[in-house]
């Protein structure tokens, strides 16, 4: 009985033992976990907690306007709310991006790839996935706030252009950094950057800093107070030379037509107006463009992305002949009395040559040549120079080469020599060759702006300033960016009389003339397919387009020292005289303004008729 009792008494307190080492090797593993909580993974666990309470939202910095030398807005910005994702804040990356896909009505793959692109960010850099978020996308992201905590809507500032493609190629758009840029880490993974135009070459002046904010944010993510803020710095607004209501009767007078136009005046470089046709809507760039709206822009044969106006390279066509004469005139050719007889077929070096005029000019000098655009005269005017200094007169002036404009992609141009076609095509130079060069066909080739500048150029005595668009308000850089090649008086007043009688003689732009404003210029017409070959298939009809003539007309006003001068370039429009009435509405437009003070009164009536063949 005893001895029962005292096996009962040791099973007892062997039990109570083995408890009471358990619950001490419990109490020293929570120590253990406690401490190792505390101090060992302290820092891991509290950052775990914060982001759990804490988040860091983006502030995105808009971008600067772009105003017109009358400061008034051009290009600004409208608020958008765009949906983002912060890797920081993502639990479990597959079932997320399964649920976001889904929610969202996103392609997984692509997911996939926008992750991938931001693999080497930070995890707080925001990852835009929709530029635009639609009501359905709000109501999703605010019922999924607990299980989805790294999709956010963030305020956005998109760019707002004009609409219609007003002036798209003056200040081109903006669009997401590439890969390429990112890696030449100038900046951020999904930065908005300049593309094209303005955007891009003042794309450091235009572009902000961004900031951000830290929030506390519940269980259920939203938000219950604010930590800090950032405050972003917006991006510096530009002002241009560009006066609007001038731009605007460039936009309407090429409105429905393929070409350029540019308004530039002479005496201190500014930029009035620049237009190109075909144009594109820049406020299609604001927001992400679908894969097929930019196959569908960059595979149409008109080229809406091409900025005519600098980079259109065409033949100049008779617009050259001033810088053939003016060769000649400072060459001394003309000291003597020089006439040519036009019977509108010329021979030279066994080959016959072709004036645009059929029975020809009868007797003509220099004035007569201008005015009536005689191609026989400039044929034996070139014959006479030689290419050699055709060449250099026309590359002092300022073609063969960029004019500097601030404007990215600039087209040089070219000016045909001996040198170039050896190099180009290992060929010799024919004397014939300078036969077309000399009436601005065969390999010459310009671009709007190149004429404007070199025409106003020579008007102003050879004095040329460099075109700009961004207004230089107190005329700093004007000097340094001005080029000098003096020309004689006689020079300037003989050619600038021959033009004014282009205009105002019944030339080839008499439909240029305007009551009361002295308006000179020059026609020019360039011919894609040539003589022969026309009186072959005949003129060209409705159905062959391609092979229509391209129309040019460079006005300027006054005649002398002019403050505006304007290209006009209609690719495919026939005859010069039909590019001189668009002109015409352009100079009408300054002068207007700066007569009254005000918006100019526009013509209504339709461009004159008039044919007179270049």
């Amino acid at each position: 009985m005893y001895s029962g009792l005292g096996n009962e008494r040791k099973v007892a307190t062997r039990r109570l033992a083995i408890l009471r080492y358990a619950t001490i090797a419990g109490v020293l593993l929570l120590l253990i976990g406690f401490w190792r909580l505390q101090i060992v993974r302290s820092s891991y666990y509290a950052t775990l907690a914060g982001r759990n309470c804490i988040r860091t939202l983006p502030i995105m910095a808009p971008r600067g306007l772009i105003l017109d030398h009358d400061a008034h807005v051009l290009v600004d910005n409208y608020p958008s709310f765009s949906v983002i994702l912060v890797r920081e804040h993502m639990r479990d990356p597959e079932e997320s991006l399964a649920a976001i896909a889904h929610g969202l009505r996103l392609d997984r793959a692509w997911l996939e790839e926008r992750l991938e692109e931001f693999r080497n960010a930070a995890p707080y850099h925001p990852i835009v996935l929709k530029d635009e978020a639609t009501l359905a996308d709000i109501a999703y992201i605010e019922a999924h706030r607990t299980d989805l905590p790294e999709i956010e809507l963030l305020m956005m500032h998109r760019r707002r252009y004009p609409p219609h493609g007003f002036g798209a190629h003056l200040f081109g758009y903006v669009g997401e950094v590439s890969k390429h840029e990112v890696a030449g880490g100038q900046y951020n993974p999904g930065a908005v950057v300049g593309k094209l135009g303005l955007e891009r070459r003042y794309n450091e002046i235009l572009m902000g800093r961004d900031g951000q904010r830290r929030v506390l944010v519940d269980s259920r993510g939203r938000e219950v107070g604010r930590l800090d803020y950032e405050q972003p710095i917006p991006g510096r607004p530009i002002r241009l030379t560009i006066d609007s209501d001038v731009q605007l009767a460039a936009e309407r007078v090429l409105e429905g037509r393929q070409g350029a136009v540019v308004a530039l005046n002479p005496r201190t470089g500014d930029i009035l107006a620049l237009v190109s046709r075909p144009a594109f809507d820049p406020n299609l760039f604001a927001v992400r463009m679908s894969p097929q709206d930019w196959q569908q822009l960059t595979d149409d044969y008109r080229k809406p992305l091409l900025n005519r106006v600098t980079q259109a390279q065409l033949a100049p066509g008779s617009v050259f002949k001033i810088i053939v004469a003016t060769a000649a005139l400072e060459e001394g050719l003309f000291d003597k009395p020089f006439t040519v007889r036009c019977t509108g077929t010329a021979h030279h070096y066994g080959r016959a040559f072709r004036c645009w005029r059929p029975e020809g000019h009868g007797q003509v000098d220099l004035h007569k040549a201008i005015v009536e655009s005689c191609d026989i005269f400039f044929y034996e005017v070139g014959k006479r120079l030689g290419i050699e200094r055709i060449a250099y007169y026309a590359q002092k002036l300022g073609l063969g080469g960029p004019t500097g404009v601030d404007l990215p992609s600039e087209a040089r141009g070219l000016v045909p020599s001996p040198g170039w076609k050896q190099r180009a095509h290992q060929e010799a130079w024919w004397p014939g060759d300078t036969i077309s060069v000399a009436v601005g066909q065969g390999p010459v080739i310009v671009t709007p702006l190149q004429l404007a500048y070199v025409l106003g150029g020579i008007a102003s005595g050879g004095v040329l300033v460099r075109p700009h668009l961004l207004l230089d308000s107190d005329n700093r850089n004007r000097e340094a960016t001005t080029y000098r090649f003096p020309l004689k008086e006689g020079t300037v007043r003989e050619l600038t009389d021959a033009m004014w009688g282009v205009v105002n003689e019944g030339g080839t732009g008499a439909v240029a003339r305007l009551p009361e404003i002295d308006v000179a210029g020059k026609t020019g017409t360039t011919q894609l397919v040539g003589y022969d070959t026309l009186r072959r298939i005949g003129s060209p009809s409705s159905r062959q387009p391609q092979l229509v003539d391209n129309a040019w007309f460079v006005g300027m006003a006054p005649r002398r020292n002019p403050e505006i001068v304007v290209t006009v370039l209609l690719e495919h429009g026939g005859h010069g005289a039909a590019a001189a009435p668009l002109a015409r509405e352009v100079i009408r437009a300054y002068y207007e303004k700066k007569n009254r003070g005000g918006p100019p009164q526009y013509a209504q009536r339709s461009p004159s008729n008039q044919a007179q063949r270049d």
